[in-house]
């Protein structure tokens, strides 16, 4: 699936272009406004091998901003928000096609040029002794980690581009 561009939302404050592990790119725009995550909510999603979505709870849809038919057979990286690392994303792989749990803190980036901070578990999903997809199971992170981690992710960042 190729993905459009996203148009400039009102209020937008930087526009980034994404190049994903896949070799696609889009060009994403961000504002400085942050949702705040549900209270007594969970964000829930999986899909395939590919990281394409294969189902979205309402919560994902509300939070993301999508509709649900945007989310199912999009990549999950739609959702990726510039001020987040390549380097974050390398333990979650790593873990999960290990057949590993994952656990981390993500900025994610909505449709509409907002972002929103979740605390993520992502676990594989495995028939047959072979993995076949991926769960992702989202809910209201810490405050106070965010603010611990937003340092070291600005850090990681300037070093990818840096090297690049």
């Amino acid at each position: 699936m190729q993905l459009a561009d996203m148009s400039s939302p009102e209020g937008a404050s930087q526009a980034s272009t994404l190049t994903y592990s896949d070799g696609s790119s889009r060009r994403v725009y961000c504002t400085e406004v942050e949702v705040p995550f549900p209270q007594g909510r969970l964000i829930v999603s999986r899909t395939d091998l590919a990281g394409i979505i294969t189902h979205a709870n309402e919560a994902f849809v509300e939070m993301s901003g999508y509709t649900h038919d945007e989310l199912l057979g999009a990549p999950h990286h739609i959702l990726r928000h510039p001020d987040m690392p390549k380097i974050a994303f390398k333990g979650l792989w790593d873990d999960i096609a290990a057949g590993k749990k994952w656990h981390g803190y993500v900025k994610n980036l909505r449709k509409d040029g907002a972002f929103y901070w979740v605390y993520a578990t992502a676990v594989p999903n495995i028939r047959n002794g072979v993995i076949v997809g991926y769960t992702s199971v989202r809910r209201k992170p810490s405050r106070t980690r965010i603010n611990e981690l937003i340092p070291v992710y600005k850090q990681w960042l300037d070093a990818e581009r840096a090297a690049s």
